[in-house]
């Protein structure tokens, strides 16, 4: 099944960076509807989010992309992450728009697209920008790709 159907993105919907680009940290745009947006192009400083036209997908040039997280939070569909691989860490800064909202330093239940538990994460840092926040937190490098979104522990 593909996310049409499930309405679950798996690694294979997606044009994904190489190891030494995720070292430097980069942007994951998992956005593949069709439809009219384009915030993350006109947020990007840097050019490194394009599309051919209004209604095509956002691509990311990798080598360009810096990581600035600027993207994350303009997009109306939460579709964007950003990913830092360090050492056997990986830093993935995600928008969350859920209460409670954590804090620097607390522990939450790391998940991925189906919302299942992979794991604990730290929280690295939390920044608000407009009415999203962008949680970064710090789990283990093999799930780089697999978490995008967190739980907060009572």
């Amino acid at each position: 099944m593909g996310y049409k159907e499930d309405g679950v993105i798996s690694i294979d919907d997606l044009k994904l960076p190489n190891e030494e680009q995720l070292k430097k940290g980069v942007a994951i745009v998992e956005c593949l509807e069709n439809i009219p947006c384009n915030p993350c192009v006109e947020a990007c400083p840097f050019g490194a989010i394009t599309m051919r036209d209004l209604n095509d997908t956002p691509k990311v040039n990798y080598d360009k992309c810096t990581g600035c997280k600027r993207c994350i939070a303009v997009c109306p569909g939460l579709a964007i992450f950003v990913v830092k691989l360090e050492g056997e860490d990986a830093l993935i800064s995600l928008p969350y728009e859920f209460l409670p909202v954590p804090k620097k330093g607390d522990v939450v239940f790391a998940l991925d697209r189906e919302g299942k538990v992979r794991g604990n994460a730290k929280v690295e840092e939390v920044r608000k920008v407009g009415k999203t926040h962008i949680i970064t937190i710090r789990t283990k490098k093999e799930d780089a790709m697999v978490v995008r979104n967190i739980r907060v522990v009572k």
